[in-house]
């Protein structure tokens, strides 16, 4: 009985976490900031943050000019981080956030869906970000219900009198990163999204100016004091936390006072974290904002259900992937794939659906169409037996996904 009780004890040590640092990811949207505006800024935080883990010049917009252009907009940006997809899956356009398509989970709803058990909270000088883009309480988002919140002081005008210096955002911001900090020292979500305005405010009454660069300054030391708040926990609970820090769209060229458009610079960001094993797509592939939300999921050990896999299209910024860059074309009931192969050994198999029923709820058949040697980089499908004007494909590697749609030009 002895031996036995010993054995239950050290099964329940290990089941709760203490044999194995339990994990923790907090992510930061800091609005509208270039890249460039970054990397000239003296930013002591963010630089501590890198140096254990790595910044890298980032992008919003999907892809410019192609089925996925995605406008460089607040909410839009902050949906493509949650969603990992482009404004033509997840369907905010805008600042309105008129008509979410919330078939396409954000990584609150997949860490729920797995881990009900698991903590999340949002931080956030916004409260649409969690009423509209989180849908929380939504028939449609699952009902989905977070476990602490701290937002909407943009609506009490009593206590945040709404002047024209837009003072007033500042001191929002300081409210939500002050809770954050609290919050993260005493429970330790498992999961968390903090979000800071007031930069983009600054970016928009004054452009690039000392008004600007010295809201930036103070956005680095919010970040630094979130940080310390990481530490106090690894510290004395020897938990593992990541953290992604980044932007949701840069700023226009002329003035710094604009964005939305596609020009390079409004379609600059940067990504901080202090993640490890980056791999060389962080390091040398300008990835995207949509690359975030699966490299968290990685992270907390969400497993993502393949048939919702299929439709991300972001990739980790972790760990081996097999191919990026992938594109496709049609052209005489031809269809030519393209990706560009990270590693020499294995297939890619080649899936292709006539159908988007995944946009309402539904569910798409996809055939596979061809196996081939990842090397190759490139395969071509006859569709002639398969006419549409529409064609979605996947092409699966052995350690990730990636995903095109084309339509046939009129």
């Amino acid at each position: 009985m002895k031996h036995y009780l010993v054995f239950i004890l050290l099964t329940s040590l290990c089941m709760g976490g203490f044999a194995q640092n339990s994990k923790k990811a907090i992510f930061v949207i800091v609005d509208g900031i270039s890249a460039d505006v970054i990397e000239k800024l003296n930013t002591p935080a963010l630089d501590a943050i890198a140096r254990e883990g790595g910044y890298a010049r980032a992008h919003v917009g999907g892809e410019k000019g192609g089925y996925s252009e995605t406008p460089t907009i607040s909410a839009v940006g902050y949906n493509s981080l949650l969603t990992g997809t482009w404004v033509n899956k997840h369907n905010v356009w805008d600042n309105d956030i008129a008509a979410p398509n919330y078939n396409y989970w954000t990584i609150f709803r997949f860490l729920e869906e797995q881990y009900p058990g698991k903590k999340t909270a949002v931080f956030s000088s916004w409260e649409d970000n969690r009423t509209k883009l989180v849908g929380e309480n939504l028939s449609a988002t699952g009902n989905i219900k977070l476990d602490y919140h701290f937002d909407g002081l943009e609506l009490d005008t009593i206590n945040y009198p709404h002047d024209k210096s837009r003072d007033f955002m500042h001191r929002i911001d300081e409210a939500v990163v002050n809770n954050a900090v609290e919050h993260i020292k005493k429970e330790a979500p498992d999961l968390s999204w903090v979000y800071l305005e007031y930069t983009d405010d600054m970016g928009h009454m004054y452009g690039d100016s000392e008004q600007f660069y010295k809201a930036v300054a103070m956005m680095d030391d919010q970040m630094g004091r979130l940080w310390q708040a990481i530490q106090y926990r690894k510290q004395n609970f020897k938990e593992d936390w990541v953290i992604y820090i980044t932007t949701d769209h840069g700023r226009d060229a002329q003035s710094g006072k604009h964005h939305g458009g596609q020009s390079d610079r409004e379609r600059s960001t940067w990504i901080v974290t202090n993640a490890k094993g980056l791999n060389n797509y962080f390091k040398t592939g300008n990835p995207g904002v949509v690359d975030i939300m699966p490299s968290i999921a990685n992270f907390l050990n969400i497993s993502i259900p393949r048939e919702r896999l299929m439709e991300i299209d972001g990739m980790p910024l972790t760990g081996k992937l097999y191919a990026t860059t992938a594109d496709i074309s049609l052209l005489n009931n031809k269809l030519r794939i393209t990706w560009k192969a990270l590693e020499k050994k294995g297939n890619a198999k080649i899936w292709l659906s006539t159908t988007n029923h995944f946009k309402e709820g539904g569910k798409d058949e996809y055939i596979l169409q061809a196996t081939v040697p990842l090397a190759k980089q490139e395969a071509i499908i006859d569709v002639s037996k398969l006419p549409s004007s529409f064609y979605k494909v996947v092409i699966e590697t052995p350690g990730n996904m990636l995903n095109r749609w084309v339509a046939e030009r009129k």
